[in-house]
């Protein structure tokens, strides 16, 4: 009768490992899914923004005769934003968005140089985008800026955000929703990170800046990922309670079972 008890503890043993692992494997698609739908609108976001801009683009050359130069630079342009609406669709996971804005950051430089051809100008110099929010476009200086609680640092900055930034106003920075809060989009936990390093990783070390930021901030988000956490440990926990139940009643069945 022991040799029998054992098999069935074990038995037992191995259907609850299986459980607890499936629901936890269950909790954490669950929480990575609620990660990737805020950012994944927001990169669905920038796409738009872009082809709204090759589109008032397209209106400012109506009538223009474009060299050879213009027309590659303008059609590297176009290609940009279908990728970046291909890769976009394609996103399943948050390391994902980075695809989509290193061609936003692309395609943004492929149209500033052709504003520059049509105008007669040299070509610009590769500036990384607004830091405040990428799709203000090339940024044109670095200003020293500290977000609240932090440190001050150099980030680049469109015309009018380096403007407001000199004159000790608030820039027009890009927010996201944090739970039931707008927060900065670098505040917004490890899940923005690809978008960040998508607009600003080719930039050296202008990368390390923006992750500066993001452990500034990422203090911020802890609330709102313990409580994420907290709910798929609860997931797991009730599971495991349930089947502690079940384990229960399936030994007080097989003691039953057998005559002492």
């Amino acid at each position: 009768m022991g040799g029998v008890v054992l098999l069935v503890l074990v038995a037992l043993g191995v259907v609850a490992f299986v459980v607890v692992r499936r629901r936890g494997r269950e909790a954490a698609a669950e929480r990575a899914a609620r990660e990737l739908e805020p950012v994944k609108k927001l990169a669905f976001e920038d796409v738009t923004a872009l082809g709204v801009e090759l589109q008032n683009l397209d209106v400012e050359l109506a009538g223009r005769q474009l060299d050879e130069g213009a027309n590659a630079d303008y059609q590297r342009a176009l290609d940009a934003y279908e990728a970046a609406k291909t890769a976009a669709d394609a996103i399943t996971r948050p390391d994902q968005v980075q695809d989509v804005t290193k061609i936003l950051e692309d395609g943004r430089y492929a149209m500033a140089c052709v504003t520059a051809r049509v105008a007669g100008e040299p070509l610009p110099r590769r500036r990384p985008p607004c830091f405040f929010d990428p799709r203000h476009g090339m940024s044109v200086e670095d200003v020293t800026y500290a977000p609240v609680g932090g440190a001050e640092r150099q980030v680049p900055a469109c015309a009018l955000d380096a403007e407001r930034v000199k004159a000790g106003a608030e820039p027009d920075v890009r927010q996201v929703m944090l739970g039931t809060q707008r927060v900065p989009y670098w505040q917004g936990g490890p899940a923005y990170r690809p978008y960040a390093a998508g607009y600003f990783g080719g930039f050296g070390p202008l990368d390390w800046i923006f992750m500066g930021f993001m452990f500034e901030g990422f203090g911020d988000g802890l609330g709102a990922l313990a409580a994420g956490v907290g709910d798929g440990v609860g997931d797991v926990l009730g599971g495991v309670g349930d089947l502690a139940s079940g384990i229960g009643d399936g030994i007080g069945d097989v003691f039953d079972g057998f005559d002492f």
